[in-house]
């Protein structure tokens, strides 16, 4: 009996294969070994219609990056303390971005920052999304809103040190973030600074600025 006949994929689905295939072959390879020729190969298409969609190798690898990260969403916590939203969210982020973080960064490091002429602030905001801070600024408006903080004094440097902190320690260390860590970063260090700014702590505020 012959081979039944593959049946031809369209717009969306054609395109979400190809990024996945992107991905994979991202993921495989790396981003110094990935050639919209392997990408072909491994979306069993040919290698034109990947050009009639992304124009290079880093305009698809950043489409693929941009696809993985909308596909796999941290849920936001809605825990009812500033505390628990964080450290709910953070371990979200270590479960649900552990992989994504490596492979990303990895490719940012290793040669799409110079070859797609984008800036590192550029690559970071490609790689992490809008969807990060969004998240980030509602659990901190939520808790404005219940009084637990002052986004007023508190600079945006300590705002985003728990988040920076976790995303360093998943690149450092390539896996997700114990629990017991993530609640060290939100007790030992991020609560206490939040505290002496709300505080009115004089020598915190004159180095804040």
């Amino acid at each position: 009996m012959s081979d039944p006949v593959r049946r031809r994929r369209h717009g969306e689905e054609l395109e979400s294969a190809l990024l996945q295939a992107a991905w994979d072959e991202l993921v495989a390879v790396g981003y110094a070994n990935l050639t919209m020729e392997s990408v072909a190969v491994r979306g069993r298409t040919g290698v034109a219609v990947l050009y009639r969609r992304w124009p290079n190798k880093d305009v698809l690898v950043i489409a693929a990056i941009e696809r993985y990260r909308a596909s796999h969403p941290v849920e936001l916590p809605d825990t009812g303390t500033l505390r628990g939203d964080l450290i709910a969210l953070l371990n979200g982020m270590g479960r649900a971005q552990a992989g994504f973080f490596v492979i990303a960064m990895a490719t940012a490091l290793s040669g799409l920052r110079t070859e797609s002429g984008l800036s590192l602030a550029e690559v970071r905001e490609k790689v992490l999304g809008d969807a990060a801070t969004a998240r980030m600024n509602r659990i901190y408006g939520r808790a404005q809103e219940r009084g637990e903080i002052d986004l007023r004094v508190v600079p945006a440097g300590v705002l985003a040190l728990p988040f920076d902190m976790v995303r360093h320690d998943l690149f450092m260390n390539l896996k997700a973030v114990e629990p017991s860590r993530v609640e060290f970063i939100v007790d030992a260090l991020f609560l206490p600074l939040v505290a002496r700014y709300m505080s009115g702590d004089a020598v915190i505020r004159r180095r804040g600025r």
